[in-house]
């Protein structure tokens, strides 16, 4: 309980427009030029507004692809109580404004008054576990194509946010991109990771 309510739970749908963009304009295409697989990270979560984003945008891409693709999200947050509105996948009516109109039509789904709910068939393909970032290094996952961690590292000090993002590189598969909050992390180096060049965003490519 004490944990819960000291962790930040701001969030709201398709947060920081241009991350979006080039999950949607670069990463996708990239990927999906190599396979039919598609496996999607949301670090620090909260309620799960982040987790159904990409998964929307992937979801409506792959529509678009001939042939069948398999794709999931998953979606780790410390809280508890923020997990179990994530998978409930219900919110307030008024963060539908956050939504764009094509994604509502095909997405979200009215439940009670004042409240919709995500889609069945698009909740089914997001998963949502309890993680610390003190245990980042020991997360079983892996072969990652984004890691979606914004909106986290400027709580930490500079040493803390290099951990930080030295341990999540590792889950990303060879061209798997990691995408930051623009300036939360300056001058980042890493042997197997490139910047990735794209307005109002700060996201790296692994290289290996």
């Amino acid at each position: 309980m004490l944990v819960d309510q000291l962790t930040v739970h701001e969030t709201c749908f398709f947060r920081h427009a241009s991350s979006m963009q080039l999950v949607k304009e670069v990463v996708l295409p990239d990927v999906m030029r190599r396979g039919k697989t598609f496996h999607a990270w949301s670090v620090a979560c909260s309620t799960g507004e982040e987790a159904y984003s990409l998964a929307m945008l992937i979801d409506d891409f792959c529509l678009g692809l001939d042939g069948r693709v398999q794709f999931s999200v998953t979606g780790t947050d410390i809280s508890l109580p923020s997990l179990r509105q994530a998978k409930a996948g219900r919110y307030p009516e008024r963060r539908l404004k956050d939504i764009p109109d094509l994604f509502r039509e095909g997405y979200c789904t009215p439940v009670t008054q004042g409240q919709f709910g995500v889609a069945d068939h698009l909740r089914k393909r997001v998963c949502f576990a309890q993680l610390n970032l003190r245990d980042v290094a020991r997360a079983p996952m892996g072969g990652m194509d984004i890691v979606f961690c914004q909106n986290l590292l400027i709580y930490y000090d500079r040493d803390r946010r290099l951990e930080i993002v030295n341990s999540l590189s590792e889950f990303l598969s060879p061209g798997g991109v990691l995408v930051l909050g623009p300036g939360e992390l300056l001058n980042w180096q890493h042997p197997h990771m490139e910047k990735v060049r794209y307005q109002d965003t700060l996201a790296y490519r692994r290289t290996d």
